[in-house]
């Protein structure tokens, strides 16, 4: 019998407030009152068939395990036909060798177009191919493995080799571009001397990596026989959640996130107190010559120490529940995805931008891009701790009923 997707309320699972029937007994006129009142149990996301009741929620987030997969493939069909105009003489290609102002340092730059423009089309064509195939829920045995390892590759090449720091320098100035986009950049650059084609395209690259691995989850799942949404399989083993055995490991991953920033906080706060670590004097007299220079690093030292604090409310009770320092919300219970959302974008990102550091490591200089070589480390720290954040925090899946 092939897989399906296993997003359906178990049958002997009945829902609160309703009196347990046998299968196919009629609806009684209080159950008729409650489907029709909104919010209730016959309120829309809730259909019932015969025999199952399954989950059919709005549109939204949460849903992204229908949407994910057609996004994938319209993302893979519209990057290969660019990729195809590039192979043909065609402007724009985002991986050849510009002005260092317009430059990235992806590991694709640079490079020339009659060589990646060809591959990345034929990549992209067999993205829609393997796609179409993933929504068909088609595959076993060998084809499956196949889809998943074509699916994994694509995610994790997208979203974490092909970029670099520079999603996590948008991330981090995010708002300060907010406020330049209505009042203009100080000085005498402009926004696009920020927001460049070569820095744009990376961030298209790596929506496309997030999309495919979020689309290869919801295959892996489905033919798995696993909940498409919590990923949690129908006989799965029982018993209690191991809340303290997850906060220990939780514990430790944040020990090493926390433990991988210092270098780069010490450096960067050094510099500005005028003491050359890791660099050299004519470095430092340069940056100090640098309107702003001293006072930005400076700037990131102390964000990425802060971020680090913030890191302990994955294991701590603030972050369960919001303290009294946020008087508008004590007391009240954090939302998961509140804490999970921003940790784990942060996580992704900071894994590029270390892989950039590392490629451009130059012993004699160490403390310019040695420090952010342990981004990586930082990176991965943090996705574990979010992951051990988001099994403890989790309760039963709204739509397996499982858990």
């Amino acid at each position: 019998m092939p897989n399906t997707v296993t997003d359906e309320t178990p049958a002997d699972e009945t829902p609160a407030g309703e009196t347990a029937a046998g299968e196919g007994a009629p609806p009684t006129a209080e159950d008729r009152h409650r489907r029709r009142r909104p919010g209730g149990s016959g309120s829309p996301g809730l259909r019932e068939g015969p025999g199952t009741r399954r989950w059919r929620g709005r549109p939204g987030w949460s849903s992204w395990p229908d949407w994910s997969g057609r996004l994938a493939v319209v993302w893979s069909a519209l990057y290969g036909a660019a990729a195809l105009y590039w192979a043909f003489g065609g402007d724009g290609f985002p991986y050849e060798r510009v002005h260092e102002d317009r430059s990235s340092g992806s590991i694709l730059e640079p490079s020339r177009a009659e060589v990646v423009a060809p591959a990345l089309s034929v990549f992209c064509a067999l993205g829609v191919v393997v796609g179409l195939l993933m929504l068909r829920r088609a595959g076993t045995g060998r084809v499956r493995r196949v889809l998943l390892a074509y699916g994994w590759t694509a995610g994790i090449a997208l979203a974490l080799l092909i970029p670099d720091y520079s999603l996590l320098g948008l991330l981090v100035f995010s708002p300060v571009l907010l406020v330049f986009a209505f009042t203009g950049v100080p000085g005498p650059q402009e926004m696009g001397d920020i927001l460049y084609w070569h820095r744009g395209n990376l961030l298209i690259v790596f929506v496309g990596g997030l999309l495919w691995a979020a689309a290869t989850l919801a295959y892996q799942r489905r033919t798995a026989g696993r909940c498409v949404y919590c990923g949690r399989a129908p006989h799965g083993p029982g018993g209690r959640t191991d809340i303290a055995g997850l906060r220990e490991w939780g514990r430790r991953a944040v020990l090493v996130a926390v433990v991988s920033t210092l270098p780069y906080d010490i450096t960067r706060i050094a510099w500005y107190f005028d003491q050359p670590l890791g660099i050299t004097e004519e470095f430092l007299r340069e940056m100090r010559e640098t309107p702003g220079m001293l006072e930005i690093g400076l700037a990131l030292g102390v964000a990425s120490t802060l971020g680090s604090l913030m890191m302990h409310g994955l294991v701590a009770r603030w972050g369960e529940v919001w303290p009294r320092w946020v008087w508008w919300k004590k007391g009240r219970t954090i939302h998961p995805a509140t804490a999970v959302v921003p940790a784990a974008l942060v996580a992704v990102v900071l894994i590029p931008a270390g892989l950039m550091a590392a490629r451009g490591f130059e012993p004699a200089s160490w403390g310019i891009v040695g420090p952010a070589i342990l981004w990586m480390v930082w990176g991965v720290a943090l996705g574990v701790a979010t992951c051990l954040y988001y099994l403890r925090r989790r309760g039963a899946c709204r739509r397996c009923g499982r858990g």
